[in-house]
């Protein structure tokens, strides 16, 4: 089996950086601000060939309380899923009280753990690991994890005793069995439909993650950005392979003052591009309001297929639910081909009807179609509504073909194009989407006009032939003006 590794400590020792260190990406936010990281987030690593699993997780201090106490328990739950636990501490703040409490509670659950003391540049190390000593955890190995210093050392001490072709083979053995969808996380084509679950902060993105998956996977807690990084989570189900990206809530840009704020923003703008489905989580309670417009359009203008969920829809009174479905006519009418579905995920009341939209968009938007089938439906669209006529010339579309998926990009080709109006556009769009039955997916229709290839091209006389056009001319007027004197 491919090791697990769990990085745990306090707040504020690095953890995210070694995170980021360890798995060549920025997927984990840092900063110099403690409690940065607050839900598990899963990572692919390898070294010297060795492949393993990395979990970043939120500091521990035991004297939570709120949220803090829902981020200290997925840390703990870390702890129990880990192989291996990294228990780093700061070298330079020295040994604390949070660190003695990690420390008693990974020998209570007889955990495999090294001690990694991390910030050593610029100080003794020798120094550093006396002092934690104290811990009973034996030699803390120094490393810098900003830095990269002492690297190899430390994945020497974890992974240095596992054969690499042994790990290789458990990887070959699990990707046979299909096991890699639940035990390797992270965004790749491995991990079937990537989901986006985004939405404005607090309308219940996170509590629909848990309840889709069945487990307390993320922190959930009421209060407006909780989640702060996009959590990769894969998982199987009923034979078909997923991977969740519970993202930061999105604000308006005038309310986002807080660093880290722009950071979790970044992120969701970067998950919904890496998704191939959106899920769009709105508050019932507050209707549609002008900045759900806007991140909705922002998911469109990425081309990624949509599915709509209005949150909180339970307790509402009669009157209200048609208030809202009335507003969402209104409103939504550019995303009148996504599926929406009024649910309850604190409850799960429609949240099970979620995957079925899922798969029809994802279907949609990667299916493809040949050119025939294509030119076909061009051309019974043009024989039912042709274009309008430019200068007195009709415009003329001759064949169409596929250039894309994900959305479907059909590319028409015919003459004068650049003068067909956005009006016909939309008309061969709901055309297109009418007869292939696409739903939930946006649909780009992209136009090629005809070129003259003679166009540009003259032919350069010689001497010989100018001075002949020249006589041609002289005689063509002479006989012009005898014609006119005869008159």
């Amino acid at each position: 089996m491919v090791p697990v590794i769990a990085l745990v400590g306090r707040p504020n020792v690095g953890k995210s950086t070694l995170f980021n260190r360890l798995t060549k990406t920025r997927d984990a936010i840092v900063g110099d601000l403690s409690g940065l990281t607050r839900d598990r987030q899963y990572g692919d690593a390898s070294w010297q060939g060795r492949s393993y699993i990395l979990i970043d997780t939120g500091g521990i201090t035991g004297d939570e309380v709120g949220m803090d106490e829902k981020m200290a328990a997925q840390s703990l739950m870390a702890i129990e899923e880990a192989d291996y636990v990294l228990f780093l501490v700061d070298a330079r703040a020295g040994m604390t009280a949070a660190d003695q409490m990690i420390a008693e509670h990974l020998r209570k659950r007889n955990k495999e753990a090294i001690l990694v003391a991390n910030k050593i540049d610029n100080i003794d190390a020798d120094v550093a690991r006396a002092e934690f000593s104290p811990l009973g955890m034996g030699n803390a190995i120094p490393v810098a994890g900003s830095q990269g210093r002492g690297i190899n050392g430390l994945m020497e001490a974890v992974l240095g005793h596992i054969p690499r072709d042994q790990v290789e083979e458990a990887l070959d053995a699990e990707v046979a069995e299909g096991e890699e969808a639940v035990r390797i996380p992270g965004p790749s084509e491995k991990d079937g439909i990537k989901i986006a679950i985004i939405g404005r902060p607090n309308v219940g993105k996170s509590t629909l993650v848990n309840r889709m998956l069945g487990e307390e996977r993320v922190v959930v807690y009421d209060q407006p950005g909780t989640t702060r990084d996009s959590i990769y989570i894969p998982f199987e189900r009923d034979g078909e392979k997923y991977t969740f990206i519970d993202t930061a809530g999105v604000r308006k840009r005038g309310k986002i003052h807080e660093e880290v704020e722009k950071f979790s923003v970044v992120k969701t703008l970067q998950a919904i591009k890496d998704a191939n489905v959106v899920v769009f989580v709105m508050d019932a309670r507050e209707g549609v309001v002008d900045h759900d417009l806007n991140l909705l359009g922002f998911a469109l203008e990425a081309g990624r297929a949509i599915v709509i969920a209005l949150n909180k829809w339970d307790g509402m009174e009669s009157g209200e639910r048609d208030y809202v479905k009335t507003e969402l006519e209104r409103r939504l009418f550019f995303v009148d081909f996504a599926d929406i579905h009024f649910i309850s995920a604190l409850h799960g009341t429609g949240v099970g009807n979620l995957y079925k939209s899922v798969q029809a968009a994802f279907k949609s938007a990667v299916t493809r179609w040949p050119t025939s089938r294509l030119t076909q439906i061009l051309e019974d669209a043009v024989s039912e509504h042709q274009p309008p006529l430019v200068n007195g010339r009709r415009i003329k579309l001759r064949y169409a073909h596929l250039g894309g998926a994900n959305p479907p990009l059909i590319v028409i080709h015919g003459n004068q194009t650049d003068k067909i109006p956005r009006s016909y556009s939309r008309y061969l769009e709901n055309t297109y989407r009418r007869v292939l039955k696409l739903v939930g997916t946006p649909i780009r229709i992209e136009y090629k006009g005809g070129e003259n290839p003679y166009e540009g091209n003259k032919n350069t006389l010689t001497d010989r032939q100018v001075n002949k056009k020249r006589r041609l001319m002289s005689h063509h007027k002479k006989a012009e003006k005898k014609r006119k004197d005869k008159r």
